[in-house]
């Protein structure tokens, strides 16, 4: 039991979970456009979110984070190399347009975590995107609209229409919400400054902004042209998953219950479209 949990631990403090979550919401909009399975782009994707995010730990440790990845630094470190060396292949398998994209999504990446922007944007001395009061939330949003949406489009060289455009906004809410649940967390981490969701507005505010954004999430699936019963089934059964889990959020939680079972709901969206 020991032993399982240090992989468990391993694993979400490694990025591997987070980045299935990104390749699974990828994957799925390949299946919701009737694309063939790309795993250039897919692969990229995965290798490509686990070397951003363990960038963005690295290189802007809060205190919180810092004490769960002390015991296993060094070793995520060589994986994260390992996981860099494999993006830059799969990268090199991409379409040019696809690459040129990607790199506006590395900016984002590199800027959100090094100081190297004007002082007079932030709150405090970081001088990195993430400490611009209340944008931190909406860059991951949309970050993760862009990548899981655009890039699986892109390199299939799938025709820009309305359709691509819904889906980003629809993703876009879908990821917003899945990221209450950590705001509400970080709480007792985050300083005021930062003006979060939930500072702004308050515990039960984030809660119900959770649902709402849910039901537009759930509405926009509705007006699309593809939209089927199964699909809008599978959709609405991850809606009302994810707003239990935004609605039974704590601030006092299990170190599980965001890192683990609410980053597994992209993954479990993929498992019953690929199902049913």
């Amino acid at each position: 039991m020991k032993a399982f949990k240090s992989f468990l631990d391993f694993y979400i403090s490694s990025s591997i979970h987070v980045a299935l979550s990104v390749f699974a919401l990828s994957w799925l909009t390949l299946l919701e456009f009737d694309l063939p399975y790309d795993g250039d782009v897919l692969y990229f994707i995965f290798f490509a979110s686990i070397t951003g995010y363990n960038f963005v730990k690295f290189f802007g440790l809060t205190k919180f984070h810092h004490r769960s990845l002390a015991s296993w630094l060094k070793v995520i470190q060589v994986f994260s190399l390992f996981c860099f060396l494999m993006m830059g292949y799969y990268a090199l398998q991409l379409e040019l347009n696809t690459i040129m994209v990607i790199s506006i999504f590395a900016l984002i990446t590199f800027l959100y975590a090094m100081p190297l922007l004007p002082k007079r944007l932030f709150v405090d001395q970081s001088k990195q995107l993430r400490s611009i009061s209340g944008l931190k939330v909406y860059i991951i949003a949309l970050v993760w609209a862009g990548v899981t949406v655009g890039l699986p489009l892109l390199n299939a060289n799938y025709h820009f229409d309305q359709a691509i455009i819904l889906m980003g906004v629809q993703r876009f809410l879908f990821v917003l919400a899945l990221m209450l649940p950590f705001e509400i967390r970080d709480l007792k981490y985050d300083s005021l400054k930062l003006a979060t969701i939930p500072q702004q507005i308050g515990l039960i505010r984030t809660k119900q902004l959770g649902v709402l954004l849910l039901v537009g999430f759930v509405v926009l699936e509705c007006v699309q042209d593809f939209a089927d019963v199964k699909s809008l089934l599978i959709l609405i059964s991850i809606a009302v998953i994810t707003a239990a889990f935004i609605v039974l959020s704590k601030v006092e939680q299990s170190v599980y219950y965001s890192g683990f079972f609410v980053e597994s709901i992209p993954i479990v969206w993929v498992l019953l479209t690929l199902i049913f």
